[in-house]
């Protein structure tokens, strides 16, 4: 029978595999985590009703923003959501 790593029913076939350092607490290998975490991320984006949207900036502009940020002590996604709303004039409480 083949060896899936993300399989969680076959746990047993890896007891015998010895392995240095810190003990895992997660069967799945970091890159796997990361693959779930983030389509999980996604799919609970997705319910709040909230798009994706991806960008490219100059450095100069994204420290900027950064700073700005900071500054208001609120994220940078915020930052840029409340910008774009300004810029809209659109009623943040339709959201």
């Amino acid at each position: 029978m083949a060896i899936e790593k993300s399989d969680r029913t076959t746990l047993d076939m890896f007891a015998t595999e010895k392995r240095r350092g810190r003990p895992r607490t997660n069967p799945l290998s970091r890159e796997e985590q990361l693959r779930i975490n983030k389509r999980n991320q996604i799919l609970r984006d997705k319910s709040k009703g909230l798009k994706r949207i991806e960008f490219k900036v100059s450095e100069e502009l994204y420290n900027a923003l950064n700073d700005r940020a900071l500054d208001s002590n609120i994220t940078r996604s915020q930052l840029i959501e409340s910008i774009l709303l300004a810029q809209f004039d659109v009623d943040s409480e339709h959201l």
